[in-house]
């Protein structure tokens, strides 16, 4: 008695074929997904609003309570207070 493979052969070579073409999908897909996550990115920091007058403000009297509480130390303070009137 003989055994026909070739319909299994044939189903076994068509099955890796579908099992390869998803692969290379999701790999696509995958790939462009990581490229619209670096665009907007890379989007963001041109899109953020610069911080206002009242923002900066509000910054440095925030700043000289921490002074007072004792938390930061004058050179701290210092060095904070410089950063924010630098991007003024």
């Amino acid at each position: 008695m003989r055994f026909r493979r070739r319909p299994l052969m044939t189903a076994a070579v068509v099955g890796g074929a579908y099992h390869v073409g998803k692969k290379g999908q999701q790999a696509q897909q995958q790939a462009a997904q990581q490229d619209a996550q670096a665009a907007s990115q890379q989007q963001a920091p041109q899109a953020a609003p610069a911080e206002s007058q009242d923002d900066k403000m509000a910054q440095l009297k925030q700043l000289k309570e921490l002074l007072d509480s004792g938390v930061l130390t004058q050179a701290e303070f210092d060095a904070q207070k410089q950063k924010i009137l630098q991007s003024m």
